[in-house]
C-alpha cells in the first residue's frame, strides 16, 4: 500500500469487493459510527448522484448547490459507478479521515456565500478553500529548517542533501481527493499544495485533524499561504528519487521565490 492511502488502506480493502451500491451503504455506516456532520453541524450523508456529484467544480454555479447542499442537509452528492466515481470515493474517504477540517472548509464556502450573495464571483476565500479541498497536503512536523526549505524551493537540500533528517522529522499526509486521484496513478509531475502545521510528525489523526480545522480560518487561507509540493520527490513515495539525479529535472523541481508566510499550529 502505498503512504498516501495508509489512512485509507481497511476501508479500501473492504470496499474493493463490492457492487457499487453496497459501497455507499458501507460509506454511510462508517460516517454514522463517526458522528460526521457538516459544517452546519447536520448529520452527514452520502447520497448516489448521476450527474456530477463533487464535480460541480467545472461551473461555479454547480459548486455553490454542492457546498450549499451539504451545509444545509448534510447529503454529499457521491457518484458511486462510472466515470467519477473514483474522485468522489477519494472525497468520501477523505471525509471519514479528516471530518473537523471538512466540515471547516463547508462553513467557510457557506459564509463566504452568505456573505457575498447570490450570483457574487467565487472570490479568493472559496478559491482557497476549494484549492484546499481538491490538492493539499499536509506538511507536519516541528522542523523549522526543513519547512524554510520546502518555502524556498530548496529541493536540493531538502530532498537530497537533508533527506535522512526529511524522513524522521516530516510526515505528510494527502488530504485533497483530486491529488489522491491523481496518485491513483503517480507520474513525477504531481504538484500539491502543502499546509505546513508545526505539530510533532506522529501526531495522532484525530488530534490533527483538530488541529487542522482550527488553521483554517480565513485570514490564514488564500492561495498563497500554500507551499507547492512535487510529492514523487518525497521519500518512499517513488522508488526512483533514491537516485539524486530524480531531482534535476527543472521541469517539475522548479526554482521559486522565497516569501514569507504565517507559521500554524502550536510551538
Amino acid at each position: 500500500m502505498p503512504p498516501w492511502l495508509a489512512p485509507h488502506a481497511s476501508r479500501l480493502a473492504t470496499l474493493a469487493p463490492m457492487p457499487p451500491a453496497a459501497r455507499l451503504d458501507a460509506l454511510n455506516a462508517w460516517a454514522r459510527e463517526r458522528g460526521l456532520a457538516s459544517g452546519s453541524g447536520r448529520p452527514l450523508r452520502f447520497v448516489a448522484d448521476a450527474e456530477g456529484g463533487s464535480a460541480g467544480r467545472v461551473r461555479a454555479a454547480g459548486r455553490v448547490a454542492y457546498e450549499a447542499r451539504i451545509f444545509a442537509d448534510g447529503e454529499v452528492a457521491t457518484r458511486v459507478d462510472g466515470p467519477g466515481a473514483r474522485h468522489d470515493l477519494h472525497n468520501a474517504l477523505a471525509w471519514l479521515a479528516w471530518p473537523r477540517a471538512k466540515a471547516r472548509l463547508n462553513a467557510l464556502h457557506a459564509e463566504a456565500l452568505a456573505e457575498a450573495g447570490p450570483g457574487a464571483p467565487r472570490g479568493p476565500l472559496r478559491d482557497a478553500a476549494t484549492l484546499f479541498d481538491e490538492n493539499a497536503a499536509l506538511w507536519v512536523g516541528t522542523d523549522a529548517s526543513l519547512e524554510a526549505m520546502l518555502r524556498a524551493f530548496d529541493w536540493q537540500a531538502l530532498f537530497v542533501a537533508y533527506r535522512a533528517r526529511l524522513a524522521g522529522a516530516v510526515r505528510v499526509h494527502a488530504f485533497g481527493h483530486a491529488l489522491l486521484e491523481k496518485l491513483d496513478a503517480p507520474f513525477k509531475a504531481i504538484t500539491a499544495h502543502a499546509w505546513p502545521l508545526r505539530l510533532a510528525p506522529d501526531t495522532p489523526a484525530d488530534a490533527l485533524d483538530a488541529a487542522l480545522a482550527a488553521s483554517l480560518e480565513p485570514r490564514m487561507l488564500d492561495a498563497r499561504a500554500f507551499c507547492p509540493l512535487p510529492v514523487m520527490g518525497l521519500p518512499d513515495w517513488c522508488e526512483a528519487n533514491a537516485d539524486p539525479g530524480f531531482y534535476n529535472d527543472a521541469a517539475v523541481f522548479r526554482p521559486g521565490r522565497l516569501r514569507a508566510a504565517p507559521r500554524r499550529g502550536p510551538g
